[in-house]
């Protein structure tokens, strides 16, 4: 007589996930000659489980990957795409998120980067980090737009609040002055603190002249390449591989 009301009010209490393991405890007759507190133990690691992977899901939804389907355990270590499989394997700790560190992502169209940079993002979800991907030229129109409207002071507190901010293909669009003022206040807030993942297809060596006037550019590169860790992918386009 107690099932049904019992059940119901931990439905009721907003713990779904300890309802269910009630449940099969209930169906499952190993569970009788458990202790009460060895029984109860388990609901509430249910209940802590459902709630961390709701959490996980929504910091997951909210990052918004490209490569909605990268994953760490399929990353490609093969020696021709030039990864240092103990440096990602260091990376996938999300240390350096907690340290407020940077990465950069560089080499060729097609090599993976977006890729590669999409799996970093969703392990720092599975780690509880919030994490916001952004390709740089629709970041540059939406802050271009979000200034023309007012609302530029909302978007970069947004993309603040993340702990990990993705610059996916940097350098693939011209950049606008006002622009490079908009990247710099953007970097800005993130220090200290804010780790921001970058990939490009221009090496390092160039993201100055890209940036163009050396006041911003130096500023800029100033807070991004001083903490940073470098990714060069090398080989062959993945899609190429791919399709064959």
């Amino acid at each position: 007589m107690l099932i049904n009301p019992t059940r119901q009010g931990l439905v009721m209490l907003r713990m779904p996930g300890m309802a269910t393991a009630y449940e099969e405890q209930l169906d499952n007759p190993s569970h009788q000659s458990m202790s009460f507190d060895d029984r109860f133990g388990l609901l509430v690691d249910a209940e802590l489980a459902m709630r961390e992977n709701r959490r996980v899901a929504r910091l997951l939804k909210s990052a918004k990957l490209k490569a909605a389907n990268a994953v760490p355990e399929d990353i490609d270590f093969s020696a021709r795409r030039g990864i240092d499989k103990r440096q990602i394997m260091d990376l996938l700790m999300c240390q350096w998120i907690e340290r407020g560190q940077h990465v950069v992502l560089t080499g060729p169209t097609g090599t993976g980067k977006t890729w590669l940079g999409c799996a970093l993002g969703r392990e720092a979800t599975r780690k509880g980090l919030s994490v916001n991907y952004q390709r740089m030229p629709r970041l540059m129109e939406d802050m271009e737009v979000a200034h023309a409207d007012g609302s530029l002071p909302a978007l970069r507190t947004k993309l603040a609040k993340a702990r990990l901010l993705i610059l996916d293909d940097w350098g693939v669009a011209p950049i606008t002055a006002r622009g490079r003022q908009n990247l710099l206040e953007v970097i800005d807030d993130r220090i200290p603190g804010g780790s921001v993942l970058i990939t490009s297809q221009l090496p390092v060596k160039t993201w100055h002249d890209y940036l163009g006037e050396p006041t911003v550019a130096d500023a800029i590169l100033d807070r991004l390449l001083h903490n940073k860790h470098a990714i060069e992918l090398k080989g062959d386009s993945m899609r190429k591989h791919a399709a064959r």
